[in-house]
Parts: C-alpha cells; sequence; structure tokens
C-alpha cells in the first residue's frame, strides 16, 4: 500500500522526488504471478507493458543444468551440491570470480578448477561457519564456457520470441549462501531463472530506484545522478556496501505517490521478469548452494 500525502507546490514536489521524504514509507509488495509460461500470456502481461511478473512455480525445473551440474548434498536433500563428476573435466575452463573476505573485495578471472575446490573445502561438515574469505562465480557468460556446458542451457521462447530479434545473452551466478548483489539495474529485460537453493529479489520501479541510489550516494560523498551501471568495487566492500545494503534490507523506504517496490522469493525452477531499468537488488538465502541464470534481451 502506498501513503497519501498532501500535494506540494511544484518546486517543492521536485524536492520531495529528489530527496527522501521520512514519513512516506510502504511495504514491499508480492510480484503478480502469471496464469501459465505459454508465450502470449508472457508477452501481453508481463513483456510488453514492461511489468515485472513471475512464471508459475517450478516452470525452469526441466533445465538440462539442473539435473547435471547440482544434486542434493549428502543427507540432505533439501540443500544442493555442485556435481563436482561431471563439472571437474571442464576446470581449465576460465571464469569471472569474486573473492571477498572481511577487508577487501576483488574480482579476477580464474580456472573454473579453483571455483570447484573452493566450494568442495567450504562445504565441508569441518568447516568452520566464521570463515571469511568468499568466492562468487558471478556473471560468467555462457559463451565462454566449454560446448558441452552450454548446451545445458537452452533458452527459451519466452526469450527469443518474445520481442523483435534473437539477440540475447546468458549469464551464471553460482556461489554458497549468503550471497548478495547490491541495488543496480540493467539496460536490458531480464529473465531471472533460480536453479538451485533459494534467493530474495527486491525490486524498486525506475525512479524510485534511481532516487534511492542516488540518495545513499549522496551520502557517501558521491554524485546524485547516475548512469546504468553500478556494481564497482565500492558497492561490495566497506561503508558503501553497508549503507547501500541497510537502505533496500533494513531500512523502510520512503516512495512518492504512484511509485512501486516488490519482493519474491525463489526456489529451484522458478523464474522472475525484470523489465529493463527496474532497480533490483538480490540475496541469496539458506544453506548450501544457490545457482541462478539470467537470460537477457
Amino acid at each position: 500500500m502506498i501513503l497519501s500525502r498532501p500535494a506540494l507546490p511544484s518546486s517543492r514536489a521536485t524536492q520531495a522526488r529528489r530527496l527522501f521524504s521520512s514519513s512516506i514509507h510502504t511495504a514491499w509488495k508480492p510480484i503478480p504471478v502469471l496464469l501459465d509460461s505459454d508465450l502470449q500470456t508472457f508477452r501481453k502481461f508481463a513483456f510488453i507493458p514492461s511489468t515485472p511478473a513471475l512464471l508459475p512455480k517450478g516452470s525452469f525445473t526441466g533445465l538440462p543444468a539442473v539435473s547435471k551440474w547440482f544434486q542434493p548434498a549428502a543427507g540432505r536433500q533439501e540443500i544442493y551440491d555442485l556435481n563436482h563428476d561431471y563439472l571437474r573435466p571442464f576446470g581449465s575452463a576460465t571464469v569471472p570470480l569474486e573473492l571477498t573476505t572481511s577487508t577487501d573485495f576483488v574480482r579476477s578471472e580464474a580456472p573454473l578448477a579453483l571455483f570447484l575446490e573452493w566450494i568442495r573445502r567450504a562445504s565441508a561438515p569441518s568447516r568452520s561457519s566464521h570463515t571469511q574469505e568468499r568466492f562468487y562465480l558471478a556473471q560468467a557468460s555462457l559463451d565462454d564456457l566449454p560446448q558441452q556446458l552450454r548446451e545445458d542451457f537452452p533458452v527459451p521462447p519466452l526469450v527469443t520470441s518474445a520481442g523483435r530479434g534473437d539477440v540475447y545473452a546468458v549469464n551464471l551466478w553460482i556461489g554458497l549462501s549468503p550471497t548478495y548483489t547490491p541495488l543496480h539495474s540493467d539496460p536490458n529485460p531480464n529473465l531471472f531463472v533460480q536453479l538451485v537453493g533459494t534467493k530474495k529479489i527486491r525490486l524498486l520501479d525506475p525512479i524510485a530506484g534511481q532516487r534511492t541510489f542516488a540518495n545513499v550516494q549522496a551520502r557517501l560523498g558521491g554524485l546524485e545522478r547516475v548512469s546504468e551501471k553500478y556494481l564497482g568495487p565500492e558497492l561490495m566492500q566497506g561503508v558503501g556496501k553497508d549503507l547501500h545494503k541497510a537502505q533496500i534490507w533494513s531500512d523502510p523506504i520512503p516512495l512518492v505517490d504512484g511509485e512501486v517496490i516488490y519482493e519474491a522469493h525463489l526456489e529451484g525452477g522458478d523464474a522472475l521478469f525484470i523489465p529493463n531499468g527496474w532497480w533490483h537488488s538480490i540475496k541469496g538465502t539458506g544453506e548450501g548452494v544457490t545457482a541462478s541464470v539470467s537470460l537477457t534481451r
């Protein structure tokens, strides 16, 4: 529910849209669910009106990658691990990794074998629950993987046929919960598919999202006017990470009338359509491996 407020003179209304008003707050709304995963339903109620929408639950449980890349953890059917036997032969493939420690954040490229070994060690029952070093395979392009692995992700008609042309990109995100992706927006429509594990996503409409991001940047001493790409290291460590994360996941979100914010909880096989320009932040929840694939137009 969006709370109303008295009308403001035009100059003050403009200022209110730029800066937060602490008296205007709202709860996160559930995202509408499409009646089915038919292409025409998707086009009519999500893609063409550029509206966030969930596909019916479990719509993507049949992706080959789900059964090939992952397996239930030993003795824990509800928690997933990587299928090391299947992935190990591709260990020489280069993948993008994010390394987070208690003090640093580093992006680099490394052999898939390094990530597999870290997952194996970090998933061991004897590992410390206070381990600070964490790897996240983040935004790995499907085009850069070996052919056999690419074939495990057939691109659905919802992506190839929803609009004009057939240009698309497929990116993978794999890590151990908890994972975190800061608030950002994408320049293209995005079908976000949860493969295994669970994630929570919060979305803000383009105006509310940009104002929210700019407000935190201003508190950090940055520019209020921002571009479309926001996933810099400054958002993944230190004060910048703390402020941005708190604004979306802890603090109430002030809104101007007509603005919308949503929240979705995704499990394996679930899919969420995120229109271009909609801002979102993502957290991996629960235990074990959490993995997603992002398909963009």
